[in-house]
């Protein structure tokens, strides 16, 4: 069989917004206010739960809301499929939602979830997987820090806090020093958006209460030792993280603390600290072979980022293809081909440096 090139392809940008900011893949949406012991919580649900299926459960980091920070990637085509097939929750931090809803109503009883979280938000559903392993089927977990500040850290985060302004600090948090000077256009987009849309009191509490967290205190299991006792993630984990994003090093701690068997590492070549915002096709394509490892979707098709390297080494063997196909007949007659997967490799670069246009409706 002739061998798989990698191929450079351009990022597919996401479905674009009309006028009103409206983005028409947008359904099903209800919106509710949930009255909690440790506050309000602002919950967007898409879609409706799929009998026994897991919910997909997502949490945003500081500074963000769940339509800065997830919209993009799920108003993105390749996800249509996905959600066709579950249900979707938002979860807003309490008071970092754009505004409050009047209504106070209860979602129905969710069985499970399928948990994506992102800096903060990864955390704090490492620690929902860590308290109710059974709730907890799978975890996306992007830009995640599992350790406590350390007094560097601590001391570090107080002088910024002297010297910048609340908005330097969470732009920081989310960005390189090379993105924060070259992608002006995503940068003054979020930039604006944390210092206008989001209760810049209430930023500041979560972001205090974020970087007052406890170390997660999980550890890689031994084989024959300890795998029973240890605490770690006991549900299948995909850890995100971009090549220049500011959590790298965090991110692959994290990954040296889990089980190897249930873990995988996914360093995004050409992205920085957003990677479902900047590379939404990669993204989504990751996340669809994510749940057909656990057992869902087994008939989904192929994202067109997958269509299109299938495409591309299938032109590029063509000149060996009546030869090989020739060959390969004459020694499979009579006997049932092999299912094979799709050409797919999570660490390769396959997608461009453009951005996509930021869409937060």
């Amino acid at each position: 069989m002739d061998e798989l090139q990698d191929v450079q392809l351009t990022e597919i940008k996401p479905l674009l917004t009309d006028k009103n900011g409206q983005n028409f893949q947008d359904f099903d949406c209800q919106e509710h206010d949930i009255e909690t012991p440790h506050g309000v919580l602002h919950v967007t649900l898409r879609g409706t739960p799929k009998g026994n299926r897991p919910v997909i459960l997502t949490y945003h980091d500081i500074g963000l809301n769940h339509k800065s920070c997830f919209n993009t990637l799920f108003n993105f085509e390749d996800m249509q499929e996905i959600t066709q097939h579950f249900a979707v929750v938002h979860v807003d931090a309490p008071g970092q939602q754009e505004s409050y809803m009047n209504d106070c109503a209860l979602i129905n009883r969710i069985n499970s979830v399928i948990g994506i979280g992102v800096g903060a938000g990864a955390y704090i559903l490492t620690r929902l997987a860590l308290n109710e392993p059974a709730l907890v089927e799978g975890l996306v977990l992007i830009n995640v820090d599992p350790c406590a500040k350390g007094w560097i850290d601590w001391a570090a985060s107080k002088l910024s806090g002297w010297t910048s302004s609340l908005v330097d600090i969470i732009m920081s948090h989310h960005f390189s020093t090379d993105e924060l000077t070259e992608n002006q256009e995503i940068i003054q987009t979020y930039r604006l958006h944390i210092a206008q849309d989001i209760d810049q009191d209430n930023l500041a509490h979560f972001c205090h209460s974020y970087n007052s967290r406890r170390d997660l205190e999980i550890e890689r299991p031994i084989l024959g030792l300890n795998e029973n006792t240890v605490k770690t993630l006991k549900c299948p984990a995909l850890l995100i993280v971009g090549d220049t994003s500011p959590a790298v090093e965090a991110v692959v701690e994290c990954n040296s603390r889990l089980n190897p068997t249930k873990t995988t590492l996914l360093k995004m070549a050409d992205c920085g600290g957003l990677p479902q915002v900047v590379q939404p096709g990669k993204l989504a394509e990751a996340f669809k072979y994510f749940v057909q490892g656990m057992g869902y979707m087994p008939t989904a098709s192929m994202t067109r980022l997958a269509r299109s390297r299938t495409h591309s080494a299938s032109s590029m063997g063509s000149a060996d293809g009546s030869r090989s196909r020739a060959h390969t007949s004459s020694q499979m007659e009579g006997a049932t081909a092999p299912r094979t997967k799709p050409p797919f490799h999570l660490g390769s670069s396959a997608c461009g440096t453009s951005a996509p246009q930021v869409a937060f409706c």
